[in-house]
């Protein structure tokens, strides 16, 4: 499979983060899959990539032809795609992978998970999500998700779109089995339709 992880750049990120992001990485590859990532050299993304290459594993990197600083990319990509725009970044992430990791991340990371989140609950994909949570990153999120599910904004249903893991085998389990499952998204669908026509 195509894998995309999605993940920090930050030089600063906590140690754990990035001891278990390169873990990530090396159980990618050992286990056969390809990493697909924005092509950083440093924090999470830099570390899983790090960890697919001592694996000698395949590994795409995608960036806009703006991040031309030495030492933002990483240098061993087996292919490294340089499109015009995030935007078309974004795009290519999502169309040439098989399934999402979200790794903990910023603002960029947040942004990648509730696109391919959204895209996900629309229908307009059904590739699975899964949510690297080591050391509890992300569980204010999931609090935050369930404050909205509490309060009538988002349905139960949502929680369903993606899986939590701690374990990188556990994630790359999930990935290799997972089944789209039909939900109970009605509204939803109907506000998408109407969008269409």
């Amino acid at each position: 499979m195509y894998i995309c992880v999605y993940g920090a750049a930050s030089k600063s990120i906590d140690k754990c983060f990035v001891d278990a992001s390169y873990k990530l990485g090396q159980r990618l590859a050992q286990r056969g899959h390809k990493l697909i990532f924005g092509a950083g050299s440093t924090g999470v993304m830099g570390a899983t990539a790090r960890g697919v290459y001592s694996q000698h594993g395949e590994i795409i990197g995608i960036a806009p032809g703006f991040f031309n600083v030495d030492g933002v990319l990483f240098e061993h990509c087996t292919r490294l795609i340089r499109p015009d725009t995030m935007r078309e970044r974004k795009a290519l992430l999502e169309t040439l992978s098989d399934a999402f990791v979200v790794a903990p991340g910023g603002i960029g990371t947040y942004d990648e998970f509730f696109e391919i989140l959204t895209l996900k609950q629309l229908e307009r994909h059904t590739k699975p999500i899964a949510i690297y949570n080591p050391n509890g990153f992300y569980d204010k999120l999931f609090d935050f998700l369930q404050y909205g599910i509490d309060h009538g904004i988002m349905k139960e249903a949502n929680k369903k779109l993606f899986g939590v893991f701690t374990d990188p085998d556990d994630i790359i389990d999930y990935l290799e089995s997972y089944v789209h499952e039909e939900l109970d998204l009605t509204e939803l669908k109907d506000i998408d339709l109407r969008l269409e026509n």
